[in-house]
């Protein structure tokens, strides 16, 4: 795939074609980074590339989240498969990278390969609820089921192995079940080792998108009035207004923050002053974790894994007989 047969063309929007992006040398430039988001810049690289990269973010670097549930006693509304679908949801705080693959068969598990997770929690009348309270929180104990509840129990030797391991969920607050008195869940969770593409609780992301870089001209000064009906066409931060010389003038300030939104064309005056272009080797990515890994290395996971790919596309290629 090249660049000119890049899909998703906008109308209003042309290429931003330089000779320069041929000679550009690729980079990376992280432009933020605050908690599990990080936003940062691919420049110099084809669109093929980036959404490779993108993809594997989505589906092939790997994390730890429950796959085996076994279920002792479950007396709430919730049934036997629903609960364990939620619980292989819930994000599990632990790095993929000290596990092995589970065999395909194994039952058990091992110490290299499987955590142990345990939910057992039974609820109760609350003997010093007021009588004419009406309020859950107040007439019961455990009524809430959330993920704070689930432990690990340490399988073989995991004890020593991990000696400063705090494995848990990411939340403490995902509310798995609702109980009444009487009713308790007692099951026993086994965590393995697995890719998105297998199924999407081993995703390590929430979201892993990218766009290109606006370009935004203005083809000849726009002033006064004009200048403030251009500056309510873009984003916030997008267009700014100076006062030069008495007159209200318009100037790009921060193409980047542009959402290709063409509300420009819609004014008679404007359409022919402006020229909207993006830059198609210059791809802003946004990257949010689910907690697990931070952002930045799930990124570092997500290069190593391409660079595999890349290698072993290389070696196919080596061990081919030449005709």
């Amino acid at each position: 795939v090249h660049t000119t047969d890049f899909p998703g063309n906008y109308p209003g929007y042309e290429d931003a074609w330089d000779q320069r992006r041929f000679e550009e040398a690729f980079r990376v430039d992280v432009i933020r980074e605050e908690g599990d988001t990080l936003e940062f810049d691919m420049v110099g690289i084809d669109a093929a590339i980036a959404n490779a990269f993108r993809r594997i973010l989505l589906a092939e670097v790997p994390t730890m989240a429950v796959e085996k549930v076994f279920v002792y006693n479950n007396t709430s509304i919730v049934q036997d498969e629903i609960l364990a679908h939620r619980l292989g949801l819930i994000p599990i705080r632990a790095d993929p990278r000290l596990f092995e693959y589970r065999n395909q068969g194994d039952q058990e598990g091992t110490e290299i390969d499987t955590l142990q997770f345990q939910l057992k929690i039974k609820c109760k009348r609350n003997p010093q609820a007021a009588k004419e309270s009406s309020d859950p929180d107040e007439l019961y104990f455990n009524h809430k089921v959330y993920s704070k509840h689930m432990t690990w129990v340490p399988l073989g030797n995991q004890t020593d192995l991990f000696p400063d391991a705090d494995f848990r969920p990411v939340h403490d607050d995902i509310l798995i079940a609702l109980l009444r008195p009487g009713q308790e869940i007692d099951v026993l969770m086994h965590c393995v080792k697995g890719i998105g593409k297998d199924h999407a609780k081993f995703s390590p992301v929430a979201t892993a998108s990218y766009r290109l870089l606006p370009d935004i001209t203005l083809l000849q000064p726009i002033e006064d009035e004009a200048a403030e009906t251009l500056q309510k066409c873009f984003s916030p931060g997008v267009i700014e207004i100076q006062n030069i010389n008495g007159k209200k003038v318009a100037r790009v300030a921060n193409a980047r923050l542009d959402t290709f939104s063409r509300e420009v064309f819609r004014h008679e005056g404007l359409k022919n002053l402006v020229r909207l272009a993006r830059v198609r080797n210059h791809y802003i990515f946004s990257v949010e974790s689910t907690g697990i890994l931070p952002p930045d290395v799930l990124v570092s996971e997500a290069i190593k894994i391409l660079m595999g790919k890349c290698q072993r596309f290389l070696n196919e290629l080596d061990s081919v007989p030449m005709e």
